[in-house]
């Protein structure tokens, strides 16, 4: 009985743990699902599914005239599920067969022995995404579309794909740092890319992803669980075909002087508007490239450039006119211990304000700001920064340096420094910003931001305008304006710049040579940098273009030599194909001095030329006769009768010298003549002459030209 009472106990104490276990399980479970079922479902799909975000087409970077600077390419990999399809083993292989052999002809890297043990060996191990290939062009993969199994789509021949976009320029390294980069989270926005990211990349897409054997990740569904937004379309003040000028201009003088780099800008007078920005460094002995922009972030001393801002300043403060007069002696002068020389011995030892400037002449300069500002350096420091040169532009795009003109409360300023700064040195500027400052002077003292964005588009239509911008309306008075201007066309007809004298357009502008500081070097050495920036046509400046090369290696450095030729070819070409810099021509006068005489002529056809150009017709052929001759008076054209028909009429030859190739075949054989044509044109030689008699059937040889 004790023993019964003893296993009752223990089989209740089992009974009674295992039902706490049970409770204790079934708390779990109920825990599990109500509780934490969202946390653990979602841990779960997290597992094996996931969001893939879809990034969006990035919008394209167009030049003005709408040709593509910037555009995303789509690329795709391409996989196949070789489950995914209604082939038996036998029919699966037959069919891979041909695949294989499609797929090793578009793409050679792999045999068709390769790609069909890639496909064989998928099939077998039960893989449901196998790569066929990457980077895949949307040409090729419409070609795919049409290949053995993969033309039966993604459910019965799982044919997969995944696209991507890739950033190509069409123009590759033309205003390649200009148009920029966007480096998401890495680094500096670079150029339009990075300073319109948010614009141009759009909203990205969502599409479900499942992980399947071997770790692999494939698409859910066909569609997008999100369709991404296409960025904006940009549309850039770039002119490409000005772009194409001003980089292999400044390519050209960048090779032929051995120059370490270097940067061309031009700008529109009104708008501000950049047509053509390119900046070149050198990577070996033949090869330039766009490494840096230089023409918006390299500030050091412009050297001459900039004296046309001190000269301005001290006529501003009614100190100085250009026919003021200076005692520049032999071209040298010292200042505590320092000495300037002028790059070349002055032809007289006293010069004109004027005559200063268009010969460049570092010691009248020195000179002039040290008359006028001796007494207090401020003053004249002040006078620069109502300028604005002191002050960054704040422009469309990032990395613009930093200007720096000290003033006289700050530790390095020294007695040096207002000779120095007077003729370009002890300060820092960039090229785009002494480019504003001369456009403003052309633009009769009206300060533009330079302009590098016009719109945004989406789909075509206009989201986004961008007006120009005035910075200062007015940086000085007219009279100094009108001052600086005379200078500056005095540079190219009495100065140093007078290589670009014989131009079909007036220029005006300032040629610039300054020796700049090697990195870490702490002293000047002869390294020099050659500028040339002015505007055209001078007498109606529609453009300012700047040219700045560094480090000319090959015996030449002067701005006038390196500089002002890459400045005039790119100014030729936007001359020639802008209609509106020519100046407007008295039509109507200059045809009539230059009227030809017509020989042989059809009459209906002289009188619409005659009508089309607004040239009165005198009519003096009362005949019947279609063709006539036409005599080129003062005002007027006046027709005679033509003999050319009655001669033929009469068997002999007329002279048909001059007569276009279909008129003469037309009007010698309607009159039995058999005709050879040598070359194209007009008749130039025949081989009967005029006043020979002729038959019906005579070969005759006309020759062209």
């Amino acid at each position: 009985m004790e023993v019964k009472k003893d296993m009752m106990w223990r089989v209740y104490l089992v009974y009674v743990l295992m039902s706490g276990f049970a409770i204790c399980i079934l708390a779990r479970i109920l825990v599990i699902n109500i509780g934490q079922g969202d946390m653990w479902k979602a841990r779960a799909r997290s597992l094996t599914m996931h969001n893939d975000s879809i990034e969006a087409v990035r919008g394209n970077i167009f030049d003005v005239n709408g040709s593509l600077l910037a555009t995303s390419l789509p690329y795709y990999e391409v996989g196949i599920d070789p489950l995914a399809n209604p082939y038996s083993d036998s029919e699966f292989a037959a069919a891979a067969d041909s695949l294989s052999f499609k797929l090793a002809y578009m793409f050679p890297k792999k045999s068709k022995r390769e790609y069909l043990r890639d496909l064989m060996e998928g099939r077998r191990s039960s893989d449901r995404y196998l790569v066929l290939n990457r980077n895949v062009s949307f040409k090729e993969l419409q070609v795919m579309k049409t290949f053995p199994i993969l033309r039966l789509g993604k459910y019965k021949g799982g044919f997969l794909y995944i696209q991507t976009n890739k950033r190509e320029l069409p123009f590759k390294w033309l205003a390649a740092r200009t148009i920029g980069y966007d480096r998401g989270d890495i680094g500096k926005p670079i150029g339009l890319e990075g300073a319109f990211n948010s614009e141009l990349k759009g909203v990205s897409g969502s599409r479900l992803m499942r992980k399947i054997a071997g770790g692999v990740w494939m698409p859910v569904n066909a569609d997008n669980e999100i369709d991404p937004q296409d960025g904006d379309d940009l549309v850039s003040t770039i002119d490409i075909n000005i772009q194409d000028v001003a980089e292999h201009a400044l390519l050209a003088q960048l090779k032929a002087n051995n120059a370490s780099h270097g940067c061309a800008v031009l700008m529109e007078v009104k708008t501000g508007e950049i047509k053509a920005i390119a900046n070149l460094t050198r990577k070996d002995t033949s090869t330039y490239y766009e490494d840096f922009n230089y023409a918006i972030g390299e500030n050091r001393d412009p050297g001459s450039t900039f004296k046309l801002m001190s000269l301005m300043a001290a006529m501003e403060d009614r100190l100085i006119s250009i026919t003021d007069t200076i005692n520049v002696g032999n071209g040298t002068v010292t200042y505590y211990d320092h000495t300037i020389k002028d790059a070349h011995e002055p032809k007289q030892s006293r010069m004109t304000v004027k005559q200063v400037f268009e010969q460049s002449s570092n010691v009248g300069t020195a000179k002039l700001i040290m008359k006028s500002y001796s007494r207090n350096p401020q003053k004249f420091i002040d006078r620069l920064y109502s300028f604005g040169l002191n002050k960054p532009l704040g422009l469309q795009i990032p990395g613009e340096g930093i200007p720096r003109i000290k003033n006289t409360r700050e530790r390095d300023w020294s007695g040096l420094s207002l000779p120095q700064i007077a003729y370009g040195y002890e300060l820092n500027i960039t090229p785009i910003q002494i480019l504003t400052f001369y456009n403003a002077v052309a633009n009769n003292g009206k300060m533009v931001k330079p302009m590098m964005v016009k719109e945004l588009r989406r789909h075509g239509q206009i989201v986004k305008s961008f007006a120009p911008e005035i910075i200062n309306p007015a940086i000085c008075s007219q009279h100094t304006i009108d001052q600086a201007k005379e200078m500056l066309e005095g540079v190219v007809q009495e100065g140093t710049a007078q290589n670009l004298k014989k131009s079909v357009f007036k220029i005006a502008g300032k040629t610039g040579t300054a020796q700049t500081l090697t990195a870490g070097s702490g002293k000047y050495e002869k390294i020099y940098q050659a500028s040339f920036v002015g505007y055209f046509p001078a007498e109606n400046p529609q453009y300012t273009c700047i040219i700045v090369i560094n480090a000319p290696s090959n015996g030449v450095y002067y701005g006038a030599a390196v500089a002002a030729p890459v400045f005039k070819e790119i100014a030729d070409k936007v001359f020639a194909t802008n209609l509106e810099i020519h100046k407007e021509v008295n039509y109507v006068g200059a045809i009539s001095k230059l009227l030809p005489v017509f020989h042989n002529s059809r009459k209906d056809e002289m009188v619409a030329v005659a009508s089309g150009f607004h040239i009165p017709v005198v009519n003096t052929a009362t005949g019947q006769s279609e063709w006539i001759t036409a005599l080129g008076r003062s005002e007027s054209v006046t027709i005679n009768e033509g003999n050319v028909e009655n001669l033929l009429k009469e068997g002999i030859m007329p002279n048909v010298s001059g007569m276009m190739a279909k008129d003469v075949l037309y009007l010698l054989e309607n009159n039995g003549l058999r005709v050879k044509l040598l070359g194209s044109g007009n008749v130039a030689r025949q081989s009967i002459l005029a006043g020979t008699k002729i038959k019906k059937d005579t070969p005759i040889i006309l020759e062209l030209l």
